[in-house]
């Protein structure tokens, strides 16, 4: 996982990838329309150590974008032999690449191994064939499980990537591929919701209606549900949604979808929508003083953007008042304080009750 890191990005818009899927224009999506070079790698890193105090650790370098696994394998080595030297003086902790899933082999692990590659990410997308084939991945479910086999073999850190909202997905298919994804026991895995950008297929798509994106709220639903699975799972998501840049906002390069710069919080809110949902509709708090008492951190997702959280127990369950009692507590449960009474919600026990009434698990 990249929590925890300061990531040194280096950038390789579409270099080695053979294929041009119908949503992707990398160049775009990195701001970046130049191939790298060992000497932009060199330059990268020594600019960023230097804004870096001596004595602090977890600095990590992430190659982005593209496939890196597909570029030549010379070119491959020479990118890799910029970083590792700082490596093997202790100036960075980690190294961490992207690519895909048709592009693993033992040839190419063992390049990474040589250079003390720790994390690999797959761009897996989906775990649908015909998802697969509408959006022009050119490879198939097959190779991500053979990618996956291998990459733990070389005992690699291995994260998936997944999008959702993709031409011909549906919620249903989404669901299915993060439960294929948690089959394959990945360490981490993030999820990007579909968006269209300028100069790609999609757009196209887009222009003559062949092509509908999600909506804000489809997408806070179905990546609720996946957020909770992969929880349920304890399989960390380290990401939902693309960072927002000065590229990637609806003023620029995105032309439609469902972007929001904080998609993650919408999310997060959600799931305590849900359980504040299941748990009053057991108990009466109308025209009643509610205190809760939760994680320092979790309490601007607890409240919601807009403190729509609060607002919608004070419309459905009439609550007369409510107070937010930040504290320590773990970020596990919170406290509900009524009447006098203690209540402990352990979240987790409320998403494996969420789940069950889906059948999304047995």
């Amino acid at each position: 996982m990249s929590k925890g890191y300061k990531i040194i990005p280096i950038f390789v818009p579409h270099r080695g990838c053979p294929f041009d899927c119908v949503f992707c224009n990398q160049k775009k999506i990195t701001g970046l329309s130049t191939d790298v070079t060992k000497k932009d790698v060199e330059e990268t890193i020594e600019k960023f150590i230097k804004t870096i105090p001596d004595n602090n650790k977890n600095l990590e370098v992430a190659f982005f974008g593209g496939s890196f696994t597909a570029i030549d394998l010379n070119i491959q080595r020479e990118l890799l032999e910029a970083v590792y030297k700082y490596k093997k003086k202790g100036l960075i902790d980690r190294i961490r690449l992207s690519t895909r899933p048709d592009f693993i082999d033992d040839e190419r692990l063992l390049l990474l191994k040589e250079y003390d590659v720790d994390v690999i990410e797959l761009g897996v997308q989906s775990m649908d064939e015909e998802v697969l084939r509408e959006s022009n991945r050119g490879h198939s479910t097959s190779d991500v499980r053979d990618a996956v086999e291998l990459i733990k073999k070389y005992e690699f850190t291995l994260g998936l990537q997944m999008m959702i909202g993709l031409l011909g997905d549906t919620k249903t298919k989404s669901i299915d591929t993060g439960i294929e994804i948690i089959k394959l026991k990945p360490d981490f895995v993030r999820i990007y919701p579909t968006l269209v950008i300028k100069d790609t297929y999609l757009e196209k798509l887009l222009s003559i209606e062949k092509y509908k994106p999600l909506t804000i709220e489809e997408t806070v639903e179905i990546s609720c549900d996946l957020l909770m699975l992969f929880r349920y799972y304890r399989i960390p998501v380290i990401r939902i949604g693309l960072q927002p840049t000065e590229n990637i906002n609806l003023d620029n390069d995105v032309v439609a979808g469902p972007f929001h710069p904080s998609i993650r919080q919408l999310v997060e809110s959600r799931i305590y929508r849900i359980i504040l949902e299941e748990y009053f509709m057991k108990y009466s708090v109308k025209d009643k003083d509610i205190t809760v008492e939760i994680n320092n951190k979790e309490v601007s997702n607890f409240v919601g953007q807009k403190k729509e959280n609060l607002k919608f127990l004070e419309k459905s369950f009439e609550v007369k008042s409510i107070k937010i009692k930040p504290s320590d507590i773990s970020q596990e449960y919170f406290n509900i304080y009524c009447d006098g009474q203690e209540n402990q919600i352990n979240k987790q026990l409320f998403i494996e009750t969420y789940l069950e009434k889906k059948r999304l698990i047995k």
